[in-house]
Formats: structure tokens, C-alpha cells, sequence
């Protein structure tokens, strides 16, 4: 009877000592931020070209049956009225994770390189700074593109609006570039997940693998017309900024925009490391 009473109480401190360390673990991983709260979108702002900051156009952003949906139903022709809904808190260093789905047909009036096509902008101006007919946002694009059943079409690509980054070492000018990914055909459901550090790296994931990497995001480039010169001052680090999901003229699904902020530990690096590893 000792010797079963002992071995229990030595197995009750081994189990309390694993549910400490487990939860001291858990307790250095920030909360989810739930930029999408399944509800509405009181906390963000939509830009659409061709109309004034905040006018939700045609109700072209709207939450149906737990989901925001991007929808054309309003509009006679898309008539390149690209929109833009951003967030209404700026952030730094986080981790974005969003889940999203291409539905539908695309409105009549839709360039085809627009088919099946979005993407959620980082590091994005203002929304307030952005003038009426301004078709994009100065910002990094995280590209969504969905596949057509056959051929193959990556996704979370990297565009440029008024932006430029470093990739392999090297000033990229290019307007766009595609990642590793594998192609994503029909209308499933893709987590796309992007890790932005300040003005340092920016990296694409899927499916737990990097599909992109590039640093130094900074103002610069061409492809975004019609904006306020004050607000694209050429060579400026991009250290922080609005996130945006795109309307490109193709409806489009998002269950899930959470995103963990990374910014209590950035002085850390082993330690921002270490919860990266653990969000990953």
C-alpha cells in the first residue's frame, strides 16, 4: 500500500508539473485578435474607387450567415470600382491568418486577369488619406488567386501598389511575383497566413510551408493611380499599416481574419522566435 501510494503521488506531481509548464507555455502566446468578428464590420472602413472613403458601395461588403461576403449583385458594371476594406487599427509585427473562398461567377465588366482573384493588403495607408478616384492602396498585396479546374495558378503572390521590397537580396521593382504554393481549383476553403515584422521580413505561408519570403517593404514603384502625392513619399520603410481585403470583381468568402500581435515581443527575438515557432 506504501509503495502504490507513493508511486500515485509521484505520478500527481509529474502530472502538475506538466500542466504548469503547459500552461505557463500557453500563457507566453497572445490571444487571437478577431479582426472579423462574425457579425458585422463596425470596426472597418471601405474604400471603393470611384467613391468616397467609407461608402460601403452597392452593400459590395456584407456579413451573410456568419461569413463577410463580397458580392456584385448592385452594380450594372464593375466599371474598375476596385474596393478596398481596411481594418481600422494599424499594426506592426503580427501574425494575419485568413481563411477565404472564390464563389460564383465574376460581374460582368471584370478584367480577366481579375477572375478569381483578391488578396488581403499589408502595411496599407490610411484609408482616410485615400482619394476618391485612387484605385488601390499604397500597401503590400498578399495576392489571392483561385485555379480554373486545370491549369496551374498559385496563390498568396506578392503585388506592389506603390510599394517595392527587397527579394533575394535584391530591390524588386516588379509589380508582381508568384509563390511556391500548389494551385487551389473550385470554391474550397485556403488559410492563407502572412508574418509581418515591421519593416524587416514579410513571409507567405500555406499549409505551414513558406511559399514567399522578401524584407524591407518601403514606398516606391508605380501601378496605384490617382492618389495623393503627400502620401507616397518614394524609399520610406514600411513599418506598420492598415490591413485591407480586396474587391477585384470577383465575389469572394472569408470565415476567418484573426490575427496575433507580435509587437510585446519584438525586443526579444529569441523569445519572438519561440512563439512563432508556436503559432506555426
Amino acid at each position: 500500500m506504501k509503495a502504490t501510494f507513493l508511486s500515485v503521488l509521484a505520478a500527481g506531481i509529474f502530472l502538475f508539473n506538466c500542466t504548469a509548464q503547459t500552461k505557463k507555455s500557453d500563457s507566453n502566446i497572445p490571444k487571437p485578435i478577431q479582426l472579423f468578428n462574425g457579425k458585422d464590420i463596425k470596426n472597418w472602413t471601405p474604400k471603393i474607387r470611384l467613391h468616397e472613403t467609407g461608402d460601403n458601395y452597392a452593400n459590395t461588403y456584407r456579413v451573410e450567415d456568419g461569413l463577410l461576403k463580397v458580392r456584385y449583385d448592385g452594380y450594372d458594371d464593375f466599371n474598375q470600382q476596385y474596393g478596398h476594406l481596411a481594418y481600422n487599427t494599424p499594426y506592426s509585427y503580427y501574425l494575419l491568418r485568413v481563411e477565404y473562398r472564390f464563389v460564383g461567377e465574376q460581374v460582368k465588366g471584370g478584367e480577366g486577369w481579375a477572375w478569381r482573384n483578391s488578396g488581403a493588403m499589408l502595411h496599407g495607408q490610411d484609408p482616410k488619406t485615400m482619394l476618391r478616384d485612387q484605385d488601390f492602396p499604397i500597401s503590400i498585396e498578399g495576392q489571392f488567386l483561385g485555379g480554373n479546374g486545370t491549369d496551374a495558378r498559385t496563390t498568396s503572390n506578392l503585388c506592389t501598389p506603390g510599394t517595392n521590397v527587397v527579394l533575394n537580396q535584391e530591390l524588386f521593382t516588379p509589380h508582381c511575383t508568384s509563390s511556391t504554393s500548389k494551385t487551389y481549383h473550385g470554391d474550397q476553403w485556403v488559410t492563407a497566413e502572412f508574418l509581418v515584422l515591421g519593416d524587416s521580413i514579410i513571409r507567405h505561408i500555406l499549409d505551414g510551408n513558406v511559399v514567399l519570403e522578401y524584407a524591407k517593404p518601403q514606398i516606391g514603384g508605380g501601378n496605384v493611380e490617382n492618389f495623393d502625392p503627400k502620401q507616397k513619399p518614394d524609399g520610406k520603410l514600411l513599418e506598420q499599416g492598415y490591413i485591407y481585403l480586396q474587391s477585384e470583381s470577383h465575389p469572394i468568402d472569408f470565415r476567418k481574419v484573426e490575427l496575433y500581435d507580435l509587437s510585446p515581443y519584438k525586443k526579444d527575438k529569441n523569445q519572438l522566435e519561440n512563439v512563432i515557432k508556436e503559432l506555426l
